[in-house]
């Protein structure tokens, strides 16, 4: 009797078995809605709106603009917010931060036009300094630090409501003639566009409160699209003006650089200024990751308002700095989680550091 030699297992899938399916990597390293932002762009610059096609992409964005500012309107809880008014210091320090420190930073980058910066990509820049700080963002690191969460929150929301009106005054009296000045048509435009649809979310938020919290995922989406509609708009508008032969891969290259100082600068002046003011570390990390960073959920409908055909390269510079700031918020919210549980405030006393903790959602911010 001769002896088998045994069988090779069978490269065949058994009937029945399920496949194996490719799967993409969960984390990829760069913000998926970044990613269908560049996409965005790409799709402008391939394929710009013009004729009608661009008087049609414009009044939708128009309307686009107005129902984002509607839906912040009606997210935001008043009650939470006049509740949070009672840590004033806080949230006040991170106002400092997002509508001072900023701009100072931004009118010094001044002496670098022409040779680093372009006067439009510096008007850009500028402008990226003017707009409010992030909400889900500045929670979503917060919590991973180990850090004051409500504070985080209330923070947030304090500075997308002061920004509602601040930053299109500042953009006026800073930028001049970028957004047209203090004209009339101008104001008028930011109070239709902008402040009009807000007051009406808060003042339905108590009928349609509820339905928003309901139909959160489906809204998330209307929120992206309405940005992507947003930016397409602006991009096309961009293209039909010839405005990108104003932009060399050097001058994008000296942009990145110009932004990465600012965001370091940001960091450690909330960071250490909040230390030196007396605030835990609870406190601290709250006031970091709310007072270095920009909203460009905000920052882009107020640019389609403020800059018109020039909004493309205004809004470019918050693009590129929305994707820095989160990759490098990131690793420092790792590094703070790492921190011992306790530790003494400036004033020696011991802080609880974890107020309240959520599990943080990819977000645009």
């Amino acid at each position: 009797m001769t002896a088998r030699t045994p069988a090779r297992p069978s490269r065949r899938t058994p009937a029945g078995a399920p496949r194996r399916v490719l799967r993409l990597p969960s984390r990829l390293p760069v913000d998926g809605y970044i990613l269908a932002l560049l996409g965005t762009v790409a799709l402008a610059a391939l394929l710009p709106a013009s004729g009608t096609a661009a008087h049609v992409a414009e009044g939708a964005s128009t309307g686009a603009v107005a129902l984002l500012f509607f839906l912040y309107g009606a997210r935001l809880s008043t009650r939470e917010a006049l509740d949070g008014l009672k840590h004033w210091r806080l949230h006040l320090t991170v106002l400092a931060g997002t509508f001072l420190l900023f701009p100072l930073l931004g009118l010094a980058a001044r002496g670098l036009v022409p040779t680093v910066l372009t006067p439009q990509l510096y008007s850009g820049l500028l402008f990226l300094c003017l707009v409010p700080s992030t909400i889900q963002s500045s929670i979503a690191f917060t919590s991973i630090a180990r850090g004051n969460v409500p504070a985080a929150i209330c923070a947030g929301s304090f500075s997308s409501l002061a920004g509602i009106v601040l930053t299109p005054l500042l953009a006026a009296l800073l930028l001049g003639g970028s957004t047209g000045g203090l004209s009339a048509d101008g104001l008028l435009k930011i109070v239709l566009q902008l402040l009009v649809p807000f007051l009406a979310g808060q003042f339905l938020r108590r009928w349609v409160g509820g339905l928003l919290t309901r139909h959160k995922k489906l809204l998330g989406r209307v929120d992206r699209g309405s940005i992507l509609l947003v930016v397409y708009t602006a991009f096309s508008q961009g293209m039909v003006a010839g405005i990108w032969h104003l932009v060399t891969p050097a001058r994008l290259g000296l942009l990145l650089a110009v932004e990465a100082v600012l965001l370091a600068a940001m960091l450690a002046l909330t960071w250490y200024g909040a230390g030196r003011l007396g605030f835990g570390r609870a406190d601290r990390i709250a006031i970091q990751f709310a007072g270095s960073k920009k909203s460009l959920a905000a920052g882009l409908p107020m640019a389609s308002v403020l800059f018109g055909p020039q909004a493309a390269l205004a809004v470019l510079p918050l693009m590129l700095f929305h994707q820095m700031q989160l990759m490098v918020c990131a690793v420092i919210a790792k590094r703070r989680a790492r921190d011992p549980e306790e530790d003494p405030g400036t004033d020696g006393t011991p802080v609880t550091p974890a107020v309240g903790r959520i599990t943080p959602a990819p977000t645009t911010g």
